[in-house]
This record gives C-alpha cells, structure tokens and sequence, in this order.
C-alpha cells in the first residue's frame, strides 16, 4: 500500500511545491485559515507532479498510451502539417488529463524520434477538439523499425502553461519511457500507422505506459464500449 501512496516525484515539481510550501507558511502569520488553505494547496501540488514507475507490455508492435486520462475523442483527421508526414488521414485518439491525473507523458512505442516540431498557441480548454489545432502544442514523429510512422502531440490546456518534452531528434527510444509532461490539465494525441485501428473507446481510462491502445500486428477492428 505504501508503494502506491509514496510514489516518487518528478524532477519537475520540486520549485513548485516549494514555492506552495512558502506561500503556505506566510499565509499562516496573515491568517492561519489560510494557512490551512496553503497547505492543502500544497499537497495537491505534490499530487500533482507524482511520477510512478509502470509496467509495460513489451511485445512487438503493442502500442500504450502516452498519458494518463479519459479518452476524449477516436476519430480520423489529418496528421499535424507540422511534421510533414504527408496529407493522409489518421486513426486518431485524443486523451484529456485533468488537474488530478499523472502529467507524466510516455513513449507509445518502440522507434526513433525522427521529427519535432513546437508550435506556439492559445490556452482554451484542451477537451474542446479545435485544441488540437489553435492550442500551444508539441508535434513528435516516431519511425519504427519497419519504416512506419506514428505522430503524437502534447497540447496544452485551459491552465497549461509549459510544455516539457526532453526527447530529441534521432533518439531512439522505447515503448514506457517518461519523455516529458505538460502542467497543469492538457491533453495527448495520438496518430495511429495507416491502416491499424484502435482498440480503446470513447469514456474509457487509461494509464500511460500501460494502457494498450493499439496493436500493430493484430487484425482486430475497432473496439466498442458501454457503461456497464
């Protein structure tokens, strides 16, 4: 049980839960209430940035999800023009991270980073669909061992304001690794390889490094859900 309560904090969050940490304290010699206030702040902050170790499938051609969240849209829409990976159209899947989730972004699969692309934008609020293309967001382009191509992109949200991404072009990586985070409510979408659909519905919850979200080498159409 402690595993799953004292979980490691990334990096990230340190100046930030020091900066809630003092603001609480002042606010206790203006008025201790909010001090108590502060605190809770605080704590939430810590919440916040949590960033706990997951379990990855690691059989070729499974992809997970890049975020922690609800699945906001499946649908199929153009690549990002900004990573000049053609004018196909994609399976797409967009997940929603609210204040509450892991802000931890992970690698979907097995590749080399092969395009980045950042692209300054507004702040509206990430679950509307137009976030994918008016939002400040950054565009990656991941090519796989047998020369195909998917696209994911951090976008930010109503109160996201950085956007962290640490990967850098022409660096391999694996399915499960950490490779950024976005703070504090954004979203993560997903392109899929032509012709591989997904196999997570509308509603549904996923976890990142965890989650399945695709199989490249299975032939199972799209997957439905009810709430049951």
């Amino acid at each position: 049980m402690l595993n799953t309560v004292l979980v490691p904090i990334n990096p990230e969050g340190g100046r930030f839960i020091a900066i809630f940490a003092v603001t609480a304290a002042i606010l206790f010699f203006v008025w201790e209430p909010l001090g108590w206030i502060g605190v809770v702040l605080t704590l939430w902050c810590t919440y916040f940035f949590r960033d706990p170790d997951r379990y990855t499938p690691t059989r070729t051609g499974l992809m997970v999800s890049p975020a922690d969240g609800v699945v906001q849209y499946v649908d199929q829409c153009a690549l990002p023009k900004e990573l000049e990976m053609g004018d196909g159209i994609r399976n797409r899947i967009c997940v929603f991270m609210n204040v509450f989730n892991v802000h931890v972004n992970r690698v979907p699969i097995d590749g080399v980073i092969s395009k980045l692309a950042y692209v300054p934008g507004k702040f509206v609020n990430a679950s509307l669909d137009k976030a994918s293309e008016f939002n400040e967001r950054q565009c990656v382009a991941l090519k796989m061992d047998d020369g195909r191509e998917v696209a994911f992109v951090q976008i930010a949200g109503l109160v996201a304001r950085r956007i962290k991404c640490d990967i850098k072009e022409e660096q391999p990586v694996k399915a499960g690794e950490r490779f950024g985070l976005i703070r504090f409510g954004s979203r993560v979408d997903i392109y899929l390889p032509e012709g591989v659909e997904p196999l997570v519905s509308v509603g549904q919850t996923t976890t990142a490094g965890e989650t399945i979200i695709a199989d490249l080498e299975g032939k199972e159409s799209s997957r439905e859900a009810k709430i049951r």
